[in-house]
């Protein structure tokens, strides 16, 4: 890829985050910023040449920060000496030391494009000039990234505070030579990826490697990477929502403007005006009552037309008799008195008629962690900051002061939220995927979604089970893991975030949510075919046979010599005619064409065969997004 990503410390996106870490990007230093960040190393060095006690650079760290180091190594006085003496000074041994004992996480590795990320955020922080590294070790992490050297990070070891120690000294490592990392998909050791790529390790100076380690670039890369899964996972939902309640022929007066305006929490109105946008064109949403026949099942007498005859199923309706409309004659005036597939009730059930709610509370949740972790993209999170322009500072204290933004709370509690919300949005998916099946909810679809004249088919009984089954492990897995500190380093760290284990699960909780949507609208497609086709065939039976053809399809219908037969006819003509006056029945725009998208690679079910393979092919859709320019 040939983009480049500009990085001065202070305007990373997480569009450009994405761009370098899933479609392989390049990365270059702002000169002008590279300038302060080569002010604060030099004056760190002048601080360390001064003799000035310093957090990190001349003490040990965390527990060990009441011992300073000293001038020359008291181990080298032990019996024996030191058979493999380290290079350098002490205080360079101390950085060189705390990058390979924190190395210690576990676990499968982390995906490239975490990693990728984790390296980009680690760039951008230290050209911010507040964390006392040098140019030339800025300048080779940097060649690290673009050079497609990934280091091996197993996912499991960070408490979130002090920030990512563990996973991103596996990041720092390499940059030493050590550690393990991927290079053009083969894993090797570290040294040997540098060499491959035709780069050199370095050896670190003062503070360089709590500047490496020290910082929230595990949850923060993991989260706005799951942030940018879920944004499109949300329109997907939103998508997949307005098929559904076009396969219901369902209503959309819980999505009109006026009615947001009354309550206008910013996601709900945005899911709204989203819904009634994809459901534009639709000629089945608020179609009458009496317009939509209820699924019958075949049988070799069910058509007459020759065009008719390859359909799989019947239709049908059952007329209201006068006597029998008593206390609802003003409703039969408005609507012909036919009993057909949809349910004479003013509103929809909660999980059609609740979306705006529901879905934007979920967008109103991933919002709130966007503006956590924007903010978060662009600051300093390692320790101790360092101020070199702060003229006034009569003590070395007012210039390198420790602080806590390593503490990842801001991160894992956007993150606790936005857990909490992605099994919501599951599970309203599954709630309308399971009425779609069940012939008792479905508004006169058949059970299953399948013809099952022969009493063999399961039809899409059991991919309700499996959406059941995701939903159920998306809930057991949004307990928030911020609320659970565990001291580390010897009670000098006594509150962590636990932000790092937060977020980790929310990419991971993504997967599962985009799976159940796909599966809602792989059932969508085919209760919206059948919706179709049973008020097209009606549609047809009326221009075609007229009257008399349409009441062969009608229960509860007089005899000729009863008396309520003339007005019988009189109602089914109306209907006959309502029924060639509607035109073609059909989805709105945007869901006909994401249902086209799916019949790509998709075929109707008519009769039970291997469904692996289509549950396969719809999960892959999602995953890479086919259904963009639909939604």
């Amino acid at each position: 890829m040939s983009e480049t990503i500009l990085l001065d410390g202070s305007s990373l996106t997480r569009a450009q985050l994405v761009a370098v870490a899933r479609r392989g990007a390049s990365v270059a230093l702002d000169q002008t910023q590279l300038k302060r960040v080569q002010r604060a190393a030099d004056f760190l060095a002048d601080k360390v040449s001064c003799g000035e006690p310093t957090y990190g650079v001349t003490t040990g760290f965390g527990s060990n920060a009441d011992k300073l180091l000293g001038a020359h190594r008291v181990r080298d006085e032990l019996p024996g000496g030191h058979p493999q003496a380290p290079e350098g000074t002490l205080l360079e041994e101390l950085q060189h030391n705390l990058i390979i004992t924190h190395a210690v996480c576990v676990g499968k590795p982390f995906g490239e494009d975490v990693v990728r990320a984790m390296l980009l955020i680690r760039i951008n922080t230290l050209m911010r000039g507040h964390s006392g590294i040098r140019v030339s070790t800025l300048e080779a992490l940097t060649a690290m990234l673009n050079a497609g050297v990934v280091p091996v990070v197993p996912e499991k070891g960070s408490v979130g505070a002090s920030g990512d120690l563990a996973p991103l000294s596996h990041l720092a490592i390499v940059l030493l030579g050590g550690g393990e990392a991927f290079y053009r998909g083969e894993r090797m050791s570290g040294a040997e990826a540098l060499q491959h790529a035709g780069l050199a390790p370095i050896r670190l100076s003062f503070k360089e490697g709590l500047a490496l380690n020290n910082g929230t670039a595990q949850m923060l890369a993991t989260g706005v990477l799951a942030l940018d899964m879920l944004e499109r996972l949300l329109d997907t939902a939103d998508l997949a929502a307005a098929m559904t309640l076009d396969a219901f022929a369902g209503r959309s007066g819980a999505l009109r403007p006026e009615v947001h305006a009354l309550r206008p929490h910013p996601g709900q109105v945005e899911t709204a005006a989203r819904v009634r946008e994809l459901l534009a064109g639709s000629t089945l949403v608020d179609i009458p009552y009496h317009l939509v026949p209820r699924f019958k099942s075949w049988n070799a007498e069910a058509w007459s037309e020759p065009d008719d005859q390859a359909l799989s199923f019947d239709i049908g309706w059952d007329w209201v008799p006068a006597n029998q409309r008593h206390g609802r004659e003003a409703f039969y005036r408005r609507f012909l008195p036919f009993k057909g597939g949809k349910k004479h009730q003013p509103q929809d059930a909660y999980s059609l008629r609740c979306m705006p709610q529901v879905h934007g509370a979920v967008r109103d949740a991933w919002a709130q962690a966007c503006r956590v972790f924007d903010i978060e993209l662009n600051s300093v999170t390692d320790n101790p900051l360092i101020f070199p322009d702060n003229d006034d500072a009569q003590f070395i204290e007012e210039q390198v002061i420790s602080a806590g933004h390593f503490h990842g709370m801001p991160l894992a509690l956007a993150m606790s939220y936005v857990k909490a919300a992605i099994p919501v949005l599951a599970s309203i998916s599954e709630r309308r995927l399971n009425k779609l099946v069940d012939s008792a909810t479905n508004d006169g679809l058949p059970a299953f979604l399948t013809g099952n004249e022969d009493g063999t088919d399961s039809g899409f009984m059991i991919v309700q089970y499996t959406a059941a089954a995701l939903v159920n492990d998306l809930v057991t897995r949004a307990h928030p893991a911020s609320v659970y500190s565990v001291p580390t380093s010897a009670n000098a760290e006594d509150h962590v975030s636990m932000g790092a284990n937060e977020a980790r699960h929310v990419l991971e909780m993504t997967e599962d949510l985009s799976h159940v949507l796909a599966l809602e609208l792989y059932t969508a497609a085919q209760a919206l075919d059948y919706r179709q086709a049973m008020l097209n065939a009606a549609s047809r039976l009326a221009r075609r046979g007229g009257w008399r053809a349409l009441a062969a399809k009608i229960g509860n219908a007089p005899r000729e010599d009863q008396p309520h037969y003339g007005q019988f006819v009189a109602e089914v003509q109306q209907l006959a005619a309502a029924l060639v006056n509607a035109g073609s029945f059909h989805a709105g725009d945007s869901v006909r064409e994401a249902h086209a998208v799916l019949r790509q690679h998709i075929d109707f079910m008519h009769r039970d065969r291997a469904m692996d393979a289509d549950v396969r092919a719809v999960c892959a859709l999602v995953q890479r997004d086919a259904f963009r320019s639909a939604a």
